[in-house]
């Protein structure tokens, strides 16, 4: 089954503590994954950012949640367990508990009220969204804010003449560690002339090595027959390594080509471009700087 949203662990949780006993959330988490029979590919999905396991994320906040409705107390650090607010409402055998059903405690609603997320909730309930975290809407708004400069870089890059597009690959390699200097790396996009090559940039700052360079401005789509082309030209400099940047995209055909060569031929397409332009700061300012922070559990001597 694919992992269920958080609101969905909280009627597992709840039955899982209701033997009274305090519990651990490692152990709540190994437990209600069991019970709920979550397929190890879904066990190890993680967050955008590449930090927490989802699923163990979501029942987390599960238990928060039933702890703000009074339905979980902790009675001492690190453990968790039933209290009679939760008791009474397993006798009601619900069907489900989501975040509709905590509405009818008045600590609930003032958790609610203080973190400001009712819209949330209501696109959550109203089945427009999937149910998130907030660490999973946070993140995904990201992706989706990263996807729309993404898209938004390329079509600065489209309008720009061919030669601003040069300087930004000689600009893009240099801050990602090729090259050395900028004033090293301005002598050499665009000087070579040889067919199938734009020009070549130092592996290092020390030039161990050398890197020739295909950069395409294209909307259309870059075939097999253009890496051919370029493999060629790398193979009569004797060289054997490549990159071929593109605003557009690479066929299937293209890149099994590059990966099957001796050469190795490392393939920027338009979205890679993007993203990296965006890591390395190039082409794009910082508006505004979130810090998420968690409660240090070294510091107070617990364990999750």
């Amino acid at each position: 089954m694919s992992i269920p949203d958080y609101q969905s662990f909280m009627l597992p949780l709840l039955r899982y503590v209701s033997d009274g006993k305090d519990h651990k959330k490692s152990d709540a988490v190994k437990d209600i994954a069991d019970k709920l029979s979550l397929l190890k590919e879904d066990m190890q999905a993680l967050l955008p950012s590449g930090t927490q396991l989802v699923y163990v994320n979501r029942i987390g906040w599960a238990i928060t949640y039933l702890k703000k409705a009074g339905l979980l107390t902790s009675p001492k650090r690190a453990v968790f367990q039933i209290a009679e607010r939760g008791m009474q409402l397993l006798a009601t055998n619900p069907a489900e508990i989501t975040n509709k059903t905590l509405q009818q405690y008045e600590e609930f609603n003032a958790f609610k009220k203080k973190i400001k997320d009712d819209s949330q909730d209501e696109a959550q309930q109203s089945g427009s969204s999937v149910a998130m975290t907030p660490e999973e809407a946070l993140e995904w708004g990201y992706q989706n804010l990263t996807q729309s400069l993404s898209e938004e870089l390329l079509s600065k890059i489209a309008s720009c003449p061919p030669t601003f597009f040069e300087n930004l690959v000689i600009e893009l390699l240099v801050k990602m560690g090729y090259g050395g200097s900028r004033k090293e790396a301005a002598q050499i996009v665009g000087k070579s002339g040889d067919a199938g090559i734009d020009g070549l940039i130092k592996e290092d700052k020390l030039g161990l090595d050398t890197i020739y360079v295909q950069a395409k401005r294209w909307e259309n789509v870059v075939g097999r027959p253009d890496i051919q082309r370029f493999a060629g030209a790398l193979l009569a400099k004797k060289a054997k390594k490549g990159i071929f940047i593109t605003t557009s995209s690479f066929t299937k055909e293209a890149k099994d080509y590059a990966e099957g060569i001796e050469a190795k031929i490392i393939l920027i397409d338009g979205e890679d471009l993007a993203l990296h332009m965006i890591q390395n700061n190039l082409g794009v300012d910082t508006t505004h700087t979130y810090e998420i922070k968690k409660i240090d559990l070294d510091y107070f001597g617990e364990e999750e």
